[in-house]
């Protein structure tokens, strides 16, 4: 625990170009500060003073600054096109920024979303320990909704024993783990792409889906339940509990707008957003209702354009990476790991790194994998600074958005957070998770600037010098027995001494010279 320090704020990194290490400001925060959004702390802060938030600053140096921040860090904004906001007496808050010191019994509660988030808590708001009067849920358009997986001994036996199945067991988490990645990877080829077998591949994974949603829901939800776009456009929903919960009497689902809110409750209508209104029979009620509202709930999203924002970062030359992206176009990193201009700065699950389909811990630890064989080379000494080469940055940059193009994300017919409004993905992949992963098992080296202290130097020119003489050797070994395979099996054991003296003669040579250069 010495190692992680908790309740603090990074607001500025900033590159020392003469002393070759990285300028971090740090915030030490009032506890339980960082528990509330960076919107939120900005508020308390204007309201009662810098003190609220903030104890003291502290500025430390460090040679390499790693960013583990994610994508999913600030929640969305109240919507501002909606009124009353000021006026309602009840409690708001966003699930990610969850209040506890709210209680929900016999409440009324409107809940804004319909996303993975709103699928996993909805269902149990009438239940214990919150036990909501009514919920309203209001929906922008449908998700796509995958039956989740039931285990092949059943959920009963499989929510009762599957702990002693995993502690008893040798391999078993394992092989599960590789099946879902598996399987997920199937769902790539069959589902993300725009080839005829990805076609054919969500033609039917959207027929199987209408179905577990027609038997599942009431029919009066059927006709807002159907999306409009290709399935895997938007992030999917692999729903245990969220589709059976529509059966509930106290959970009412609703494509009707929010318009306004009063001081206890909320006008919803005129008007629809799913389907269109200028869909033609549609059955979707488009009246307007007031609604009594004790609590509203945002699972509306977070700002996941925003990379890295707050956060200041000030590269080389003073270049602030936010504004080079503004100026190349959007968020972007190669290998969603690291920007030219900012040595020694890598981002754990930056830009275009979400596959979609396979998970975010196997992309992150992928990551991590990469940036240690990085990161090695300049805590062992051998390395002053590392840094992607511009044109390398660029050019992965541009076949990222360019292989996006022949995604569902693109083609599929939807508005996602996938996307920003002019259209720049800075979120998927567009290769498969096999494919990250190999790329990171085999980084390519060549695409680095890599700036060497004179031990590393010593260390990477004995290490190419090995490889020559081990090649050499093998290269005489075979010409050796070729020309005459009895003397030339006799002669290996000479050839490798002379081997072995030359390298020992060519690196104490080399090791003296470097002393000098040290010196």
């Amino acid at each position: 625990m010495d190692k992680i320090q908790c309740n603090t704020d990074v607001t500025e990194l900033r590159w020392l170009e003469e002393e070759q290490e990285w300028q971090v400001t740090l915030l030490h925060m009032v506890h339980g500060t960082g528990d509330i959004s960076y919107r939120d702390r900005k508020k308390l802060m204007a309201e009662k003073g810098r003190e609220a938030v903030y104890v003291r600053e502290e500025i430390v140096r460090a040679k390499i600054v790693c960013s583990c921040a994610g994508g999913f860090v600030e929640p969305n904004a109240w919507p501002d096109n909606i009124p009353g906001k000021d006026e309602f007496q009840g409690d708001i808050f966003h699930s990610a920024r969850w209040n506890y010191d709210v209680k929900l019994q016999d409440k009324n509660v409107i809940v804004l979303g319909t996303g993975c988030s709103a699928a996993q808590f909805v269902p149990l708001l009438t239940k214990e320990p919150y036990n909501a009067k009514s919920v309203t849920q209001i929906m922008r358009t449908p998700p796509w909704v995958v039956p989740r997986l039931v285990p092949f001994v059943g959920e009963e036996l499989w929510d009762k024993y599957s702990p002693w199945f995993f502690t008893n067991i040798p391999g078993l988490g394992r092989l599960i783990r590789t099946l879902a990645f598996l399987r997920a990877e199937r769902d790539y080829h069959d589902l993300f792409l725009t080839t005829s077998r990805s076609t054919k591949g969500r033609k039917k994974s959207e027929t199987d889906s209408l179905r577990h949603m027609k038997k599942t829901v009431p029919e009066k939800y059927h006709e807002m339940l159907t999306p409009d776009y290709g399935i895997g456009c938007k992030r999917r929903i692999f729903d245990a509990f969220w589709f059976h919960s529509l059966n509930d009497p106290k959970i009412d689902l609703t494509t009707k707008p929010l318009k306004s809110i009063q001081a206890h409750g909320v006008r919803l209508g005129p008007g629809r957003t799913y389907p269109p209104m200028e869909k033609v029979g549609s059955k979707v009620s488009t009246d307007e209702v007031h609604l009594p509202a004790d609590a509203i709930i945002l699972a509306n999203g977070f700002e996941i354009s925003t990379w890295l924002a707050p956060i200041k970062i000030i590269g080389r030359g003073g270049a602030v990476m936010q504004e080079v992206w503004n100026e190349r176009g959007g968020p972007q990193a190669y290998m969603g790991l690291a920007m030219d201009g900012f040595p020694n700065f890598f981002i754990i699950f930056g830009p275009n790194t979400a596959t979609g389909h396979s998970s975010v811990i196997l992309a992150s630890e992928n990551m991590v994998e990469y940036t240690l064989k990085l990161v090695r080379k300049i805590l062992r000494g051998d390395v002053k600074t590392i840094e992607i080469k511009k044109e390398k940055e660029i050019a992965w940059t541009d076949d990222m958005q360019q292989k996006l193009k022949d995604t569902v994300w693109t083609s599929g017919g939807c508005h996602s957070w996938y996307k920003t409004a002019n259209g720049w993905n800075a979120t998927g992949y567009p290769y498969s998770q096999v494919d990250f992963s190999i790329r990171c098992m085999f980084p390519k080296w060549g695409d680095w600037d890599i700036h060497y202290t004179g031990k590393g130097m010593i260390r990477q020119r004995v290490k190419q010098i090995l490889q020559l003489l081990s090649f050499t050797a093998i290269l005489m070994g075979a010409l050796s027995i070729r020309q005459d395979p009895v003397a030339g099996l006799a002669a290996i054991p000479s050839v490798l001494t002379q081997m072995v003296q030359m390298a020992l003669l060519t690196m104490l040579g080399m090791l003296d010279r470097g002393m000098s250069w040290l010196a």
